[in-house]
């Protein structure tokens, strides 16, 4: 009887414990799972990534685009050098169209 009495009362004292050790033994799991989410990309993040980048390379074509043609318009005026520039972005628009996406 004594022993039932002290096993009731030392009950609520290991519930503790359990939690404690529980949380010890699914914490390296928790931590290895969260490693992995941040090491891995998921599908969304991947679209999301490569539309990000598609649109940056179109705003760079379409920023170097408005160069050449102000490079073009004054290379109509006699500008030899706005000639010669507006050919290397032409080069440029080129290269970073044919960039791999």
């Amino acid at each position: 009887m004594r022993a039932l009495i002290v096993a009731v009362m030392a009950a609520p004292l290991l519930a503790g414990c359990v939690s404690a050790v529980k949380t010890v033994v699914t914490a390296p799991v928790k931590a290895v799972g969260q490693v992995a989410d941040w090491s891995t990309t998921s599908q969304d993040e991947a679209d999301r990534n490569r539309g990000r980048e598609m649109r940056q390379s179109e705003e760079r074509v379409g920023k170097l685009s408005r160069q050449r043609d102000k490079a073009l318009a004054k290379c109509r005026d006699g500008n030899e050098e706005q000639c010669q520039r507006a050919e290397v972005i032409e080069h440029e628009i080129e290269a970073e169209m044919a960039a791999p996406r």
